[in-house]
């Protein structure tokens, strides 16, 4: 299950997702996204969990929880829209 967090503190990066998360299972993959042209950091991450029963324990107890002064917002991700015009 691919897991959206939002709401990320600039101090968080891919690896710091993905010891927050291994806590509740196997991670396949962690990533936050940064601005192509200026390389800021967006506020946004993913983790991909291979087991629902585990995401779903993530996301209950991850929602809603402080992280370096921010409040993350943690959500089963939509499937991504191919863009045909770029």
């Amino acid at each position: 299950m691919n897991l959206v967090i939002k709401n990320l503190p600039e101090t968080v990066n891919a690896y710091y997702l993905e010891i927050l998360f291994n806590k509740y299972g196997e991670i396949e993959y962690s990533k936050v996204v940064y601005d192509r042209v200026t390389g800021e950091h967006k506020g946004i991450g993913f983790v991909e969990m291979p087991k629902e029963a585990e995401a779903l324990k993530a996301m209950e107890e991850l929602n809603g929880k402080e992280i370096n002064g921010n409040v993350i917002e943690v959500e089963k991700a939509r499937p991504r829209r191919v863009n045909i015009w770029s």
